[in-house]
Parts: structure tokens; C-alpha cells; sequence
């Protein structure tokens, strides 16, 4: 089953302002984190002053790196289960109610963007038992000081319990491969990379434009608006020939 990928980038895109309350804080101190004084030959020397940091960019793309991999990780594990309990296409009630589950969610996050409603923020409640194991797995990595440390930072990161990204991964179960469902995760990911690029570099202060009510309204009126359009598909009242490049989630087969 085929997903349109374009539509699940804009959601990352648009939905990213709530990556400013969430995880703003998070990259934009991981990625100036300083690194340690210098140790072993020549010690004497370099901790008279400690080793140059990498640069915040360099910091921040490996964050950014690391969370990416684990939302198409996650991708690959939601579109492969969805593959082995019947790959959805001969399971046909349940693949449509997986597709209204989808576009209804996408309603959902669209409302709380806009501040109307706020009770898909209690979905994150499911994800809270895996973040419990992920978590001490942090302070395995140690201090944040290389890129590589970074990418591994951003990868735990990634598991952090958000509904946004669970909305998504509906549509990563619904598109009936591990191929389909990385693919799916891979362009919300990117979708999200400008903003948390520019989060890690510029701080509080895009921290604080992205909290305005205007910016959170427009944004989520649009991630409202997709699924809306997915879900009057879904009922058959608008015809699927142009609503395919902006459906999020893909058709239900007849």
C-alpha cells in the first residue's frame, strides 16, 4: 500500500512547533554541551584550557542524525508487524479502521497545536514504559562531547514518548511494509529537521516566537486540515484522483 510521502513531510514540518516545547530545551543543550579537559600524553599541557568544542552545527546534525534513525527504526518495526499479522491489505475492517484511526489523530494533533484540545496529549501515557528502559541507557553514553556521542544522544532521544510521532506511526503500520513504514518515519523526520536544526543553533529565542498563539494556530489548522481531508476521503465524500498528493495516511482498497 502506497504512502504519500510529501503530505507526511509537511505534518513533520508544521508539527515541529511543538518540538519547541518538548525537545527545544533538550537539543539546545546537548548541542553546546563542552567537551572534557584532554587526558593522557601531553595531559599536562592541554588542561591548562579545555579541548575545543565541535562546532554547535556539527553537534546539532548529530543529534538531529541519531533521532531521525529512530523514528525510521520505529517506521520499520510498525510497517513490518503490520506486514506479519497480514500485511493489513486482506484484512480489510481493520485496515480502515486503522486508516480513520490515522486521520482522526491527525485531527487530534491539530487541535492540541491550536490550543482546543488537549487529550491526545494523554497518548503519550502508552509510550512512558519504553522510555523508562531507554532512559538510564543515557547516562551510558556519558557527557555529550563528540558527534558520535551525540548521534547516540539523539537516538535515545528519538524515544521519547510524543503523540505527534505516534499519529505518524499509525500511518507507518498502515503503509503494510518495513520498507514502507521506515520510508513513512524517515520523511516526518525530515520534515522536523529544520526546525530543531534552527531550535538547536538559535535557542530561546525561536523557542519563544514558536509559542505566539498565532504561529501554533496556523500550524495546527493545517496539520487539522489533513486530516480532515483524510477522513472525508475515508467516508467517500471527495474523490481520491487529487486528494492522494494530500492524504497523509493511503487509500482504504475497496
Amino acid at each position: 500500500m502506497s504512502v504519500s510521502l510529501f503530505p507526511v513531510f509537511v505534518v513533520g514540518l508544521l508539527g515541529s512547533v511543538h518540538c519547541a516545547g518538548m525537545c527545544g530545551g533538550i537539543v539546545g543543550a546537548l548541542s553546546f554541551a563542552p567537551r572534557r579537559p584532554g587526558t593522557g600524553a601531553g595531559a599536562a599541557v592541554i588542561a591548562l584550557r579545555p579541548v575545543a568544542a565541535a562546532p554547535a552545527g556539527v553537534n546539532v546534525a548529530a543529534y538531529n542524525l541519531g533521532r531521525i534513525a529512530s523514528y525510521t527504526a520505529a517506521g520499520a518495526l510498525a510497517g513490518g508487524l503490520a506486514q506479519g499479522a497480514g500485511a493489513l491489505s486482506g484484512l480489510p475492517l481493520l485496515q480502515a479502521g486503522a486508516y480513520w484511526l490515522a486521520n482522526l489523530m491527525l485531527v487530534a494533533m491539530g487541535l492540541y497545536l491550536m490550543g482546543a484540545w488537549s487529550g491526545i496529549a494523554h497518548v503519550e501515557r502508552a509510550g512512558q514504559w519504553l522510555w523508562r528502559r531507554v532512559q538510564p541507557q543515557l547516562k551510558r553514553i556519558g557527557p555529550p562531547d563528540t558527534p558520535g556521542r551525540m548521534v547516540a544522544a539523539g537516538a535515545l532521544w528519538g524515544w521519547l514518548p510524543c503523540a505527534m510521532v505516534y499519529s505518524v506511526l499509525v500511518t507507518a503500520m498502515l503503509s503494510g511494509s518495513a520498507a514502507s513504514g521506515a520510508l513513512t518515519m524517515l520523511a516526518f523526520g525530515l520534515g522536523t529537521l529544520p526546525m530543531m536544526l534552527a531550535l538547536g543553533l538559535l535557542g530561546a529565542r525561536l523557542r519563544g516566537w514558536l509559542r505566539l498563539p498565532a504561529v501554533r494556530i496556523a500550524c495546527g489548522a493545517l496539520v487539522l486540515g489533513f486530516g480532515v481531508l483524510g477522513l472525508a476521503r475515508a467516508a467517500g465524500g471527495l474523490p481520491p484522483s487529487w486528494l492522494h498528493t494530500l492524504c497523509v495516511t493511503p487509500g482504504v482498497a475497496p
